[in-house]
């Protein structure tokens, strides 16, 4: 792993998130896009070399929807950038980690990405990211 690539944020309303966000930040969001089979919708945002992903569910059935069902509101994955996320996870897997999906599948701002099982990394929603070429 290289670096943290982003911070995962749950949230109830999109919309009124990125104009918290905005403030925040001040600047706007830089990137916003729906992911269907995840079914989420995503607003990006940097903060220096920082990038903060804010997530909405787009039905009640999704893992976001579940999340902030039973936790609230919050800081839902961390992310991190790695090179090769097919020798990652297997690296991983063989370390002793449970991987939440055994192959890469497409995600938010042009990525591969993986899901560690929180369960096997103290709690904390662990995602692997790889650059689409």
């Amino acid at each position: 792993m290289r670096k943290i690539e982003h911070i995962g944020i749950a949230v109830k309303n999109l919309e009124t998130s990125n104009l918290l966000f905005e403030k925040l930040f001040g600047a706007p969001a830089y990137k916003q896009e729906e992911v269907a089979s995840e079914g989420v919708k995503t607003s990006f945002f940097m903060n220096g070399p920082n990038k903060i992903e804010l997530l909405e569910a787009t039905n009640p059935e999704s893992p976001i929807a579940k999340f902030i069902d039973k936790k609230g509101e919050g800081i839902h994955h961390i992310a991190f950038d790695v090179k090769d996320i097919v020798s990652e996870m297997k690296r991983l897997k063989d370390e002793g980690f449970i991987l939440l999906n055994e192959i890469p599948k497409k995600g938010a701002d042009n990525k591969l990405v993986a899901f560690l099982h929180p369960k096997t990394t103290n709690g904390v929603l662990i995602e692997l990211c790889q650059e689409i070429d």
